[in-house]
């Protein structure tokens, strides 16, 4: 069967036979009135020029977010998308120059720059200015013609903000409606009962079962124990808010709301009966916590990494079976990649000598927690019952924080002496985007770039007046899971030696069948219970004792609390220096590496509210809860604790340069993720910066181009492949098909081992064969090198640790078709440390035992020739089945990258790219 594209929720609205049949009747009248988008009901005559004070980059920085700025569509506009295609204005106009880079870069010089990318200087220039609106006396919003971007002046600090929530709802009023109702569990009330819908909904309530009043705490808890900033933060959101509902009564009256309200049932395009619910300071939070858990919340997984050891232990013994499990974790690997690679130690999260209050499951114990109850009707979405079921979920999860890179220079080695930067964030492709960008001066604020849609009172990631900021996902670990021994009944527990009920938190969701959604009526109820160590996410026995297995987060309950630290991000009258800087970005307790740059110096900060665990206990396992095994000092009233502090986190002034795609930050410290090893996707960058930065005079083309030319390559084929072609040219290839394969999979790392079409816009791959070879191979080979050694059992285990392969075509990766971030998992380093081994050549922090061919170079030969042959034989609509979106054996289009509806509108597909969604160029040329 070809495989399918995950849908996303909301999937349905792109598919137009859905329409109400009363739709094409009135279609007239709709597509007159709907026509009108948001942008021309808010324009005005007003030209004027929005004066680019304060702004010290000298015309070099730029910015670049597809799919475009415009993510809202009236339901005329989404109707002519379905039958024609067309696009409302600057929903897709960023889309084409992002992705012609993957062509184009190889010429690139400083001036085409932004051929590429948007001019991200403050202002607009003089006949550039598309619309001026003023929501308020003081508050203006300028759009520019390229890119409709917001220029958003306020005279006051209230009207700063509350241009800030007019703009957002100008440009993402639906997203943010449908994220709100995500991060409280209630998507299907609100867009109807798709098994997407469902899905989303109980992914991120399972993490966040928040109540009304837990969202209200955090807001209360971040605010009072902040002073004035966090009395500025809530005066801002109020502000924030009441801009985005002055938007939702514009277009109410003005009838230019999005139309996937009508789409959904909330809205009559005819009568114009039913509401858009106003927005309250609550929502905000529950957007924060869809957006934190996504990006922002690293750890966990401890349940599945015991039950991995527990496979090795099984096969090996307790010794040598944890030796093994070991080497595979790669805690702490000498020759992984490192942001800080000066050689300053970071411990955190480091082995115990002597561990204390491990809580390993019995054997075949562990149940996942039942979320879903009482369903009726509706499209069912599967709840898997065992935690090795659950890898691919955790995965999935963990994926979407990926791609976020950063590649940063000192001035030092630069042409021009200042430093640069090429940065951004990877949130996903998707329709439409969730960031979006906007430039916001006001009294205390200035600054240009990319927030999350509804949570855009602030800048996020971007620049101020003289300097630019950015991130990517960290991962280090501020979730540890804890063994609550039951008493009287499942749902009693000891909490210090007393028996002790846990809290249930239910939401009841039903739905009717909507225009969007072909399903029936329906309903279900949602069940968690919490205790004071967190949710519970498992059931198990442990020594025969019942236990719940329940998940502790230090962001748990305060989703709120980074706003003073992106406050401070804004202020220019608070970020002037790395120091600064520095201290700004530890503010915020989501686990990010954040990068700086300014016209003299470089800075990084690795942030999160990093528990400090008891003596003896082991991040990586679940223990016991009890007393002696909890974080220090920790309030479980309030989920707070004892935090490392800053100096331990790693950070670093001026180094040389800095590299990160989510690799480890620093020596010894570990993070939660598998995969820091020889071969990381961070090698790709750490080996062309280092590179440049050892030729010197380093320009903004230059670094753009190592960017790009990563974005393209095959880890695999750069980092691997050399040495697996090592081991089968040992001996001569005799085998014709084996010996033909070879020479086009030589042939393609001598070009390069990228993923590069023949000619922009030619839809076919340079080296088609190769490449579809080595899609083939990988998988089939790294079962023949390791299952055979480590048996079934432990192969799968592992393998719900870590994903064997995540290439740009892998439906069966974590990420799935078409999602643009690929190679952050995968056996690339157990695959180089082992063929390394069987090589005889030196291998840093190896792996317990030699794997291919039982450690024999010859064995090992054969067993890489047999599966090349195998993979050689596919064809290629073996390895591209086709899907939704492809038919088989359509290599380009499998890679493609597809931005996944979230509303009405669709857009075209791009050429593969590893790469940041959201992404700046920036080198200053001043400092204040």
């Amino acid at each position: 069967m070809p495989r399918r594209t995950p849908r996303t929720a909301l999937d349905r609205l792109r598919t137009p036979r859905r329409f109400p049949k009363f739709l094409k009747a009135a279609s007239v009248c709709v597509l007159i009135a709907g026509l009108l988008s948001p942008l021309s009901q808010a324009a005005a005559a007003d030209t004027s020029v929005t004066a680019a004070a304060n702004d010290y980059c000298g015309g070099q920085c730029s910015d670049i977010l597809p799919p475009g700025e415009n993510g809202n569509a009236t339901l005329a506009q989404i109707l002519l998308n379905q039958a024609f295609g067309t696009q409302p204005d600057h929903a897709e106009d960023q889309l084409a120059p992002y992705g012609n880079l993957a062509s184009g870069y190889s010429t690139l010089t400083d001036s085409k720059i932004n051929d590429f990318f948007n001019d991200a200087s403050f202002g607009v220039a003089s006949g550039q200015v598309a619309s001026t609106a003023k929501p308020r006396s003081d508050v203006t919003i300028v759009r520019d013609k390229k890119t409709g971007v917001p220029h958003i002046t306020g005279t006051t600090r209230y009207g700063t903000e509350y241009g800030a929530g007019y703009a957002a709802a100008q440009d993402r009023l639906w997203l943010m409606d449908v994220f709100r109702h995500v991060g409280r569990g209630q998507l299907t009330t609100f867009a109807g009962g798709a098994a997407s819908n469902q899905g989303l909904e109980q992914e991120f309530w399972r993490n966040a079962p928040y109540t009304e009043a837990d969202l209200q705490a955090q807001i209360d808890n971040a605010i009072a124990g902040n002073g004035a900033r966090g009395q500025q933060a809530l005066a801002d959101a109020n502000a924030y808010i009441d801009g985005i509902n002055a938007y939702i009564d514009a277009s109410d009256s003005g009838r230019y709301f999005p139309g996937e309200y009508v789409l959904t049932g909330h809205k009559d395009s005819i009568t114009n009966a039913g509401t858009i619910d106003h927005f309250k300071l609550t929502d905000l939070v529950a957007l924060a916590s869809v957006i934190g858990a996504l990006f922002g919340s690293g750890g966990g997984g401890e349940v599945n990494n015991a039950i991995s050891l527990l496979a090795a232990q099984s096969k090996y013994g307790v010794t040598e079976g944890t030796k093994l499990w070991e080497s595979f974790r790669e805690r702490n690997d000498p020759e992984a990649a490192l942001t800080v690679h000066d050689g300053e130690s970071f411990p955190y999260a480091s082995k115990p000598e002597s561990p204390q209050g491990e809580a390993l499951p019995d054997a075949g114990s562990v149940t996942q927690e039942q979320l879903v109850y009482d369903r009726t009707g509706g499209a069912a979405t599967s709840t898997a019952t065992s935690a090795s079921a659950t890898a691919a979920t955790t995965s999935l999860t963990s994926a979407k924080r990926g791609m976020s890179n950063a590649l940063v220079v000192s001035g030092k080695y630069t042409a021009s002496g200042h430093p640069i930067a090429v940065f951004g964030p990877q949130t996903g492709y998707f329709a439409p985007q969730l960031l979006m960008l906007q430039e916001i001066q006001g009294p205390g604020i200035s600054a240009r770039g990319a927030s999350f849609a509804g949570l855009s009172m602030y800048v996020e990631l971007g620049r101020g007046q003289d300097y630019s900021w950015s991130a990517t996902t960290s991962g280090q670990d501020i979730i540890d899971t804890y063994a609550v021994e039951l008493c009287q009944d499942d749902y009693h527990y000891l909490y210090h030696g007393t028996c002790t009920a846990m809290d249930k938190v239910e939401r009841t969701n039903s739905w009717k069948p909507t225009v969007a959604d072909g399903t029936a009526a329906g309903s279900y109820r949602m069940q968690v219970y919490r205790t004071k160590y967190g949710p519970v996410e498992y059931r198990a026995t442990v020594g025969g004792k019942k236990v719940a297995y329940t998940t502790l987060r230090s962001s748990f309950m305060h989703e709120a609390d980074s706003i003073i630290g992106f406050q401070m991000l804004n202020d220019p009258d608070y970020v002037k220096s790395p120091a600064t800087f520095q201290s700004a970005v530890q503010h915020i307790n989501y686990t990010f590496n954040w990068f700086y740059a300014d016209s003299s110096h470089t800075a990084y900060y690795n942030s999160g509210d990093n528990p400090v665990r008891a003596t003896g206990v082991d991040a990586e396992f679940p223990v016991w809860a009890q007393a002696a095994y909890e974080w220090k000092n920790w309030n479980p009233t309030t989920n707070t604790a004892d935090y490392t502090s800053a100096s331990a986190h790693p950070n670093s002034v001026d180094q040389d340069y800095y590299i990160s795609w989510n690799n480890k930050q620093a020596k010894d410290y570990t993070t939660a993720s598998w995969g820091d090893g020889s071969v990381h996707r961070g090698n790709l960058l750490e080996d062309r910066v280092k590179k440049l930065v050892a030729a010197g005079g380093v320009t903004r083309s230059a670094l753009v181009k190592a960017m790009a030319d990563a974005a393209l390559a095959d880890l695999r084929a750069e980092d691997v492949l050399p040495d697996l072609l090592k081991v089968v040219n040992s001996s001569t290839v005799t085998d014709p098909t084996a010996a033909a394969a070879v020479g086009k999979l030589s042939a393609w790392v001598t070009a390069g081992a990228k993923r590069t079409e023949t000619s922009s816009g030619s839809h076919t791959y340079a080296d088609a064969e190769a490449i579809r070879i080595l899609d083939a191979w990988w998988p089939l080979l790294v079962k023949a090198e390791f299952q055979p050694g480590l048996g079934s059992d432990l192969y799968t285990a592992f393998g719900n640790n870590l994903p064997i392969d995540e290439s740009p075509s892998a439906a069966h990766g974590p990420t799935g078709s078409h999602a643009g971030s690929s190679f952050q998992y995968g056996w690339w380093s157990y695959v180089d440390k082992d063929i390394r081994a069987v090589l005889g050549e030196s291998v840093q922090g190896g792996l317990s035992q030699k794997y291919c061919g039982g450690g024999s170079l010859s064995a090992c030969r054969d067993t890489l020739i047999s599966t090349l042959k195998e993979a050689a034989g596919k064809t290629a609509s073996d390895v591209y089945p086709g899907d939704d979106q492809c038919s088989a054996g359509d290599q380009w289009c499998a890679d493609s990258i597809v931005q996944r509806t979230l509303g009405g509108i669709k857009h075209g597909k791009i050429s593969w790219q590893n790469r940041p969604t959201y992404q700046q160029v920036v080198e200053y040329t001043s400092h204040r």
